[in-house]
């Protein structure tokens, strides 16, 4: 078949196949950030020492790659329960970063009325999982510097009835906690399932673990990404047996795989030398942020997360991310997502190295 024939064969049999709500739909999109200072995706700039990778490749080697690994990642559920404090009568799933979990939870609740709700503006992939699993969606405005409006969200909760709440604590990308209170109170409206998403928690003071006893409809998730194993794609959702029974029905078979399980397994023995990197990654932020606070010509907001989140007062912000991006620097402009970001912009903890390359740029720019 000639390729101009073929091109519009497809393109008859996609517009007759795949749904119009994905076909108006544009992909999650990833800046290429090859030659640039990479700031933009709240991953953590170290690596491991060289004996740290030496002793990791060793065990690599030992590895069996003909066999499937370990369906439901015991020994590593283990590593997770000890260097977390999971207590043993909660029990952990596994996922393929975070989004595979958000996946299996809004699935395995979908029913023709389900509705997710969250705060916003939030992580993006809460309203863009359920969207391709076809359940409504609704939004609730942060108040005043990105603070959760407790009305609001108890007033959504009633009117909707969510079969799932979704936090983030700390919010991305405002990089601030909602407070306990106000968790609780949205925990105890909500008449389905309130998962806190933890991704962030290494950088923050809050736990929410020790809710877990209180309420029955609780779940927390968090991940290893921003730790500084986000090549891994691990997350990993803690609850009662009952709802993790449930939501593993859903979890496809051998959804973690061998590399991962060994490389995680060895991380958490090892997690010192992680949170070594996460106590310089808190005070560099405080440096970076007080640093950001003496600009002329941006609006900076505290953080509780390995970023920080600032509005370009006097540069339109797709102009200075691009022009941030000529100067060899690669941040996150938000500017569009929600109306509340108009002119927002994120940046990743770096090394101080980098921190202070994107200091001086800024600053040059902002002149």
């Amino acid at each position: 078949m000639p390729q101009r024939e073929l091109d519009q064969a497809v393109k008859a049999r996609i517009e007759k196949w795949i749904r119009p709500d994905i076909q108006s739909l544009k992909a999650y999109q990833v800046a290429d950030a090859s030659g640039l200072i990479k700031l933009d995706a709240m991953e953590n700039p170290y690596t491991w020492s060289d004996s740290l990778k030496k002793q990791w490749l060793e065990q690599m080697q030992n590895q069996s790659f003909n066999r499937y690994p370990d369906p439901q990642g015991k020994v590593v559920v283990d590593g997770l329960k000890e260097a977390f404090g999971i207590e043993s009568h909660h029990d952990v799933l596994l996922g393929n970063g975070s989004d595979e979990l958000i996946q299996i939870i809004i699935a395995a609740l979908a029913t023709d009325d389900l509705t997710v709700l969250s705060p916003e503006p939030s992580f993006v992939m809460y309203e863009m999982i359920a969207k391709f699993l076809r359940v409504n969606y609704v939004g609730v405005p942060l108040g005043k510097d990105f603070k959760l409006d407790l009305t609001a969200m108890l007033d959504a909760i009633e009117t909707h009835q969510p079969g799932v709440v979704f936090l983030a604590q700390p919010n991305n990308p405002t990089g601030n906690l909602f407070g306990e209170e106000k968790v609780r109170r949205v925990i105890e409206a909500a008449p389905g399932l309130v998962v806190v998403d933890e991704a962030y928690l290494a950088f923050a003071d809050s736990n929410a673990l020790k809710l877990l006893s209180d309420y029955s409809n609780l779940v927390v998730m968090r991940t290893l990404s921003k730790v500084g194993l986000a090549g891994l794609r691990l997350g990993f959702l803690v609850g009662h047996p009952g709802w993790i029974t449930e939501l593993n029905k859903v979890r496809l078979p051998y959804n973690i795989n061998q590399l991962t399980q060994a490389s995680a397994q060895f991380a958490l023995a090892n997690y010192d030398q992680l949170a070594k990197q996460i106590t310089q990654l808190v005070t560099d932020r405080e440096q970076l942020y007080k640093s950001l606070q003496q600009l002329d010509g941006i609006t900076v907001w505290p953080s509780q997360a390995n970023f920080i989140l600032f509005q370009s007062d006097k540069i339109p912000a797709r102009e200075l991310h691009q022009s941030l991006v000529e100067e060899g620097i690669l941040i996150k402009c938000l500017d569009g997502a929600h109306p509340l970001l108009t002119d927002c912009l994120r940046v990743t903890i770096g090394t101080p190295e980098e921190n202070s390359v994107f200091l001086k740029a800024l600053a040059k720019l902002l002149q």
